[in-house]
């Protein structure tokens, strides 16, 4: 593959990334331009993990990856990304709430915690009123 290609191909497939997603990491955007093949291979098991499912929504999978990135510790962006993501889907603030209260036994108040802190940015509640 010639240099032009590959940034040809690399553009195209982030472009369809960002579109589908919502957002695009930088990191994510770098690989693209080294490797645009291994990444539309990545992208397509995202699509596969997060899309919409025979049996479950993209919105409940996207509250499973939100509970699983606030236990493993996941920056905040990618907490928000995936929150963000999940309302395009139709969730509602008080939805990801509940998901987030879902974290405290089995992941502990950290967790908890973590997931408040993107959800305080996602919904920009300066005065943090009721949700529901």
């Amino acid at each position: 593959m010639t240099d032009a290609s590959r940034e040809q191909k690399a553009e195209a497939l982030i472009a369809k990334m960002k579109a589908a997603r919502g957002y695009m990491y930088p990191e994510w955007e770098f690989a693209a331009r080294q490797d645009p093949e291994f990444v539309a291979a990545y992208n397509r098991l995202y699509e596969l993990s997060l899309g919409e499912g025979q049996h479950v929504s993209a919105k409940v999978r996207e509250f499973v990856a939100i509970a699983l990135l606030c236990f493993r510790g996941a920056e905040q962006s990618g907490l928000v990304a995936h929150m963000r993501r999940a309302m395009q889907f139709g969730a509602t603030p008080a939805e990801l709430f509940e998901v987030l209260e879902s974290c405290v036994v089995p992941g502990g108040a950290p967790t908890f915690h973590r997931g408040l802190t993107a959800l305080i940015e996602v919904t920009s509640a300066s005065t943090h009123p009721p949700l529901g």
